[in-house]
């Protein structure tokens, strides 16, 4: 029966994105018929005004379920390697942690490159993580949800902090960086995209290849290492697995929050710890949530548009409040 629910959940979680994509590629400064994106995709009409405009939008469209995508798994994998069911790229600080790399990188080294942006806040986000985490394991209790969570806030702040003081003197660096520390889909290009699609994909299948042993690390260590997973291997691949995909969709998309917290909670409050269903289930429904949140951002902001990270931390906060709220109950 489980197995009939998951390969529903998938079925519905891919007809529902490829409603969502249709509405992403429809939706914008002009708008666009369903039907005529139906026709340009099918390939028909190719040539009409409106099929290129549509051309233009499927980039930012595949961009934004890839994104989505990342950061959805992403989430999963800290919430499987911390047991912290709160556990999310933005709340341990890893954004951030990325973002100071990149405007560093901006402000002392001129870079430019998308692919420049994409090593300096891989490398970002893999020392936050790593840092977040040394500083949550002080004290006899260890790396706790709570000390997690309080940990890679006051990370955030602090990293924050020199992201301003590195920004704000210099005007050049303030107008290269505020649009992206907002967090956007709208600059993507096929270009782009090819540079971050073996990070993802590599990302991906090491996620895939440890599930096995992220399941047995939901039973506690010692429970783990009897059943012969190597405790420490296995957070620090799935670690990797995880900065690589938080990095390089931050790079270009800027620090997008809440999206890694949303949806592998509550896949995970639907079929438990079993990772070979929360990750790809995150993914898809992770995809959707971007995507939406893009289309939504456009129409809340005709005929502009209001960047996606912004709707991602509305849809966000509740759900971590639910999170903390939940835990506390439980911890009780």
């Amino acid at each position: 029966m489980k197995k009939k629910n998951f390969a529903l959940s998938m079925v519905l979680c891919l007809a529902l994105l490829f409603i969502i994509a249709i509405f992403s590629i429809s939706f914008g400064a002009k708008q666009i018929a369903f039907s005529k994106v139906i026709d340009v995709i099918l390939g028909k009409d190719v040539d009409s005004i409106e099929a290129t405009v549509i051309l233009q939008r499927v980039p930012r469209t595949v961009f934004g379920i890839l994104a989505g995508g990342a950061l959805g798994i992403s989430g999963a994998l800290m919430q499987s390697i911390t047991r912290n069911p709160i556990a999310d790229p933005s709340i341990l600080g890893v954004n951030t942690g990325a973002s100071l790399f990149v405007v560093a990188g901006i402000a002392f080294l001129n870079i430019t490159a998308a692919y420049q942006y994409i090593w300096l806040a891989i490398i970002g986000a893999g020392l936050t993580a790593f840092f977040v985490y040394a500083v949550a394991s002080i004290g006899k209790d260890g790396a706790t949800p709570l000390k997690l969570a309080l940990s890679g806030a006051a990370v955030s702040i602090v990293l924050g902090s020199l992201v301003s003081t590195i920004m704000l003197p210099d005007n050049r660096v303030l107008q290269a960086f505020r649009f992206w520390q907002v967090g956007s889909i709208g600059s993507a290009t096929w270009d782009n995209i090819s540079l971050i699609i073996p990070f993802l994909i590599i990302g991906f299948i090491i996620s895939m290849f440890i599930s096995g042993y992220l399941n047995n690390l939901a039973l506690g260590d010692e429970a783990a290492t009897a059943l012969g997973t190597n405790v420490v291997i296995t957070r620090s691949v799935g670690a990797l697995a995880s900065v690589l995909l938080c990095g390089a969709t931050t790079a270009l998309a800027g620090p997008i929050g809440f999206v890694g917290l949303i949806i592998p909670h509550l896949v995970r409050l639907i079929y438990g710890s079993e990772m070979g269903k929360i990750l790809p289930l995150s993914f898809l429904g992770s995809g959707i949530l971007l995507l939406l949140s893009d289309v939504i951002g456009r129409i809340i902001g005709s005929p502009g548009e209001t960047e996606v990270g912004i709707i991602t931390a509305v849809f966000g906060a509740p759900v971590f409040i639910f999170a903390i709220r939940k835990g506390r109950v439980k911890s009780l």
